[in-house]
């Protein structure tokens, strides 16, 4: 399964690359920037998914963006920035615009892990998911089907924030901190339908939460949310 890893500076470019293989067996290929990614693109590589550097010259990881989601064999490529932590404003604007999460240097091998483990499932065992039907979700909350997905795009930057969040609070034994942020991510979970998730962010006990198990939850809600998103979009394209 290939991923496209897109970034000018060589050495988090060779980072990036390590924690993905770190991951699991992936085919990688590399990008030196924007333009050369669109060359291998309209050349006929069709990664899985793609990991961008947001600021790039020549053309960015936005134009580049813009570009893969006017493409119509690409578009539902998971789209993946990489990016500073005062990008905020940008990284917004971009998840507006389809991108499917982001990753903020230096690079934490979590939030890498967290946009790959939907293929991992996919390649090892397939994946059960259980939620509402996208249409009765969008029914109950009177929304259309882009504004769901803007919805579960933001919600899935959440989950990536958290995770890191979560480790540094669990690592400090501020378990009544790291359960209210748990129980916010449920309730998101319930907003969205997302029912075998939130069931999943329910299962712990209280008070004696373990980073290993929380990862390991977190990362099949993102799955959720990924799967989730795949079904509105399926149902839009027919």
């Amino acid at each position: 399964m290939k991923v496209l890893v897109v970034d000018d500076d060589v050495v988090s470019r060779m980072v990036l690359m390590h924690l993905i293989d770190s991951c699991g067996k992936f085919d990688i290929v590399e990008a030196e920037d924007g333009a050369d990614a669109w060359q291998q693109l309209e050349a006929g590589l069709r990664p899985a998914i793609c990991f961008c550097d947001l600021r790039m010259p020549r053309l960015s990881g936005m134009e580049l963006l813009q570009r893969v989601k006017g493409h119509a064999e690409i578009n539902t490529m998971p789209f993946v920035l990489v990016t500073s932590a005062n990008d905020k404003d940008t990284v917004q604007e971009a998840t507006n615009s389809g991108a499917a999460g982001y990753i903020v240097k230096p690079f934490q091998a979590e939030q890498v892990r967290v946009h790959l483990v939907n293929f991992l499932d996919q390649a090892v065992s397939g994946y059960e998911h259980q939620a509402e039907d996208p249409a009765t979700t969008m029914r109950r909350l009177g929304i259309n089907a882009e504004r769901l997905l803007v919805y579960l795009s933001g919600f899935q930057n959440q989950l990536t924030a958290a995770s890191g969040d979560l480790e540094v609070l669990l690592a400090k034994a501020q378990q009544p901190e790291a359960q209210a942020r748990i129980d916010r991510l449920h309730a998101g979970c319930v907003t969205l339908g997302l029912d075998g998730a939130a069931v999943a962010l329910k299962s712990f006990d209280p008070g004696s939460l373990s980073n290993e198990a929380v990862q390991a939850v977190l990362a099949d809600v993102v799955r959720a949310v990924i799967h989730q998103s795949g079904l509105v979009r399926q149902g839009v394209s027919t």
